[in-house]
C-alpha cells in the first residue's frame, strides 16, 4: 500500500461529497492513519464525515486564519506527521460571479488569506511534526488563464500556486517536498457556492479529451495520495493536472 505505515494530516473535510472526503477515503485505503481538521460550526459537519470513514479518524480543531489554532497545532495533532493536504479555500461573495471591479479590499483580503496564505501557515504549523521525507500535498485550479465567474478566487489560487513554490524552495533543505493537484471542476458544496459554476461543468464535459465526470472526486484523490507517497522522491514545486487532460487544449 502506497501510504502503509504513514500518518496524514487532511483538511477541508466538510461532507461526503467533498474532494477532501476523497483524499482521507483513499489515503485510509492505502494504509494511512489519517487526522482531520475543522472549526467552528463546520465542526459537526466534519465529525458526521469522518464516521463515514473506513476507520474514524482523530478530528482536531484549525481554523486557519487564527494564530492561536496555528500555534496550538502541533501539539492537538501530536506524534508525527508525514504528510499534509491543505484543502482549503473561501472568497467571500462579492469576490465571485462577476464582481471583479468592485470587490473591496476587505473582502479580497479575506481571499487571499483562506485560499493562499493559509498554505504557508499551515505548513509551518505542521513543520515541526514533520521529517524528512514528509510532504505537503494542496489541492489547486489551473490559473494560467482567467476564467469567467472566477474573479478574486483566481487571484487568489494564483497566489496560492506561488506560494507552493515558494515553500518548496525553503522546505527542500529539510526533505519536505510541496506539490499541488489542479483538479477539474467536481460538485462540491464549496464548487455550489460559486455564481455560475457551471459555466465550469459545460466546458470541461465538452472539451476534456479523456472526458470529465464532475460527480466523481476519486481520480483527484488517488494523485494527492501518490505524491503523498515515497513514488514522488524528488519531486516539488510541481502542480499535476487531474482534469481529463483539459488544461492542455485550445478552442
Amino acid at each position: 500500500m502506497l501510504l502503509d505505515g504513514k500518518r496524514i494530516l487532511v483538511t477541508g473535510v466538510l461532507n461526503t461529497e467533498s474532494i477532501a472526503f476523497a483524499v482521507a477515503r483513499c489515503a485510509q485505503e492505502q494504509g494511512a492513519e489519517v487526522v482531520l481538521s475543522s472549526f467552528g460550526r463546520i465542526m459537526s459537519l466534519t465529525e458526521r464525515s469522518a464516521r463515514r470513514l473506513p476507520a474514524a479518524p482523530q478530528v482536531v480543531e484549525l481554523d486557519v486564519t487564527q494564530p492561536a489554532d496555528l500555534d496550538a497545532l502541533a501539539g492537538r495533532v501530536g506524534g508525527r506527521l508525514d504528510g499534509v493536504v491543505h484543502a482549503i479555500g473561501f472568497a467571500p461573495a462579492t469576490c465571485l460571479g462577476g464582481g471583479f471591479l468592485d470587490a473591496p479590499w476587505e473582502d479580497v483580503a479575506v481571499a487571499l488569506q483562506v485560499s493562499a496564505y493559509s498554505l504557508k501557515a499551515l505548513a509551518v504549523a505542521a513543520l515541526p511534526l514533520m521529517g524528512p521525507g514528509g510532504a505537503v500535498v494542496g489541492l489547486d485550479f489551473d490559473n494560467t488563464v482567467a476564467w469567467p465567474v472566477y474573479d478574486w478566487m483566481g487571484v487568489a489560487k494564483s497566489a496560492f500556486e506561488s506560494t507552493a513554490r515558494y515553500l518548496a524552495r525553503d522546505l527542500g533543505p529539510q526533505g519536505i517536498r510541496v506539490n499541488l493537484v489542479a483538479a477539474g471542476p467536481v460538485r462540491t458544496m464549496a464548487a455550489k457556492s460559486i455564481p455560475g459554476f457551471e459555466q465550469f461543468e459545460d466546458a470541461w464535459t465538452t472539451r476534456a479529451p479523456l472526458g470529465w465526470d464532475l460527480k466523481d472526486p476519486e481520480p483527484v484523490a488517488r494523485a494527492t495520495v501518490a505524491l503523498l507517497s515515497d513514488f514522488f522522491p524528488a519531486t516539488t514545486g510541481e502542480i499535476v493536472h487531474v482534469d481529463g487532460g483539459y488544461h492542455a487544449m485550445g478552442a
